[in-house]
């Protein structure tokens, strides 16, 4: 049995339903991780997978909160901090009906060694409810996210624990979070990123993460000898601000993105997407990509129902890059295979871990280039930590200066895995390059503060 074996079969009880994608986590970190174990004994001395694995403390709480019909309604809260040994916890709020302790286990662990890429002092935690803010009014959301905030402002601070937005958190629920925190504590505090631009948010932080993937992949393509982006159609999936702006950036650089996804279907329009009618209608109506067709009647509506079985209707289109930005385990070994039958070259995670494990061995096993979510998506925390510089500094930042360090991070980022990769004797395997980088990274720091 090899050390990551060993490794692994330490954790087989975390393998239980709720979880799964935790354990899916865990496992490929500790395979990635082996060469590095192997080479050097003090992080096994120092139980530093053992440690890791942990969260610090899991914080669960109730959320009691009216309704527009004024009735009671309860939902639960989760704050999962899970390693300070670099900063401040730091990692978003997620408000989504699948939320649970697994879940944010599974992105708080994740959130640990992305932050650790960045280079900068932050820490990783994630936290959520299975609150859903669809079909709510904005009064509704407001009453919520200030019965949450009652209780999650006991456990956070701008050096304790900053969170972020995630899936179903934007600039409306930041700002209502944020809102009942300064009332609480009459304290004008750095304390949430993502803010509005007049409570000390930062310009671009909504671009960051979108853009910060197509960065990545620019700098992945030009280290592996690839074509640029430049002319060439690509396949986006999600409908969210990391889809949206991902689809922004690579229209910018004179890409093609032909797809939009919602949980309802794809649009797939050939002669690129209309990205202002997107905007419109996802981010400022909240409505289905099914009304794209009536305002552009080319291009083509796939429902869900009409999906292949085990796979997805946006991976079958033919593409040169594909960018994965909706959510977990999005992109199957299904999916891979139509993607290497149609031509892709490149796959980055906008997403947390969109791509199942069969679909990532494809994926590399045909040569394709593939950047990991802790590394491409990176660009949204960083684009946090830079607000909390701001925040600390009383100071504000221009567009091009927050969007001149967003690229430089995330090329940084893009040329220390592939290096790190290389040092470890696999080059090109972005993920394992991720994985030993981000880990060598706090398991020093862990090493270095005791225990």
């Amino acid at each position: 049995m090899g050390i990551a074996e060993e490794e692994i079969a330490k954790f087989e009880n975390s393998n239980c339903e709720e979880n799964k994608v935790f354990y899916q986590a865990m496992e490929e970190v500790i395979y990635s991780i082996a060469p590095l174990l192997e080479s050097d004994p003090r992080y096994t001395e120092h139980a530093i997978l053992e440690r890791l694995v942990v969260p610090d403390r899991i914080i669960k709480f109730k959320v009691s909160w009216l309704d527009d019909n004024n009735k009671i309604q309860v939902n639960t809260g989760y704050r999962v901090q899970f390693n300070n040994a670099l900063g401040p916890y730091k990692g978003g709020l997620r408000f989504h009906p699948t939320v649970n302790e697994g879940v944010l286990k599974f992105l708080g662990f994740e959130q640990i060694l992305k932050n650790s890429l960045t280079g900068l002092p932050i820490g990783g935690a994630k936290g959520g409810s299975d609150f859903n803010p669809k079909g709510k009014s904005d009064f509704e959301v407001m009453k919520f996210c200030s019965a949450f905030m009652t209780e999650l402002h006991k456990y956070i601070g701008p050096r304790i624990d900053v969170p972020a937005g995630d899936i179903g958190v934007g600039g409306r629920e930041i700002g209502y979070l944020f809102g009942e925190y300064k009332k609480i504590t009459s304290s004008f505090d750095g304390v949430l990123t993502g803010k509005p631009f007049f409570f000390g948010g930062s310009l671009m932080r909504p671009e960051a993460t979108g853009y910060g993937a197509v960065y990545f992949t620019e700098t992945m393509l030009e280290m592996e000898g690839k074509e640029p982006l430049t002319g060439k159609v690509c396949t986006v999936s999600g409908a969210g601000n990391v889809a949206l702006h991902a689809i922004e950036k690579l229209q910018q650089l004179g890409a093609i993105p032909v797809t939009c996804t919602d949980s309802r279907g794809t649009i797939y329009d050939a002669r690129g997407v209309d990205l202002d009618l997107l905007k419109d209608i996802k981010l400022k109506r909240r409505a289905s990509l099914e009304e794209y067709i009536q305002t552009h009647a080319e291009a083509k509506y796939i429902p869900v129902s009409e999906y292949p079985e085990g796979g997805h209707a946006v991976w079958d289109i033919p593409c040169y890059a594909a960018f994965p930005c909706a959510t977990q385990n999005e992109l199957t070994e299904i999916d891979a295979q139509n993607l290497i039958a149609n031509g892709c070259q490149s796959v980055t995670e906008g997403a947390n871990m969109p791509s199942t494990p069969e679909a990532i061995e494809a994926i590399q096993n045909h040569g394709l280039c593939f950047a990991p979510a802790k590394a491409a998506n990176a660009g949204g925390v960083a684009v946090s930590e830079f607000e909390m510089s701001q925040n600390a500094a009383m100071s504000r930042w221009s567009f091009e200066e927050v969007d001149a360090k967003l690229k430089e991070t995330m090329q940084m980022i893009c040329k220390r895995v592939a290096l790190t990769a290389k040092d470890y004797g696999v080059e090109g395997n972005y993920v394992d390059g991720a994985n030993i980088a981000g880990f060598k990274k706090v398991a020093d720091a862990m090493i270095a503060e005791g225990i």
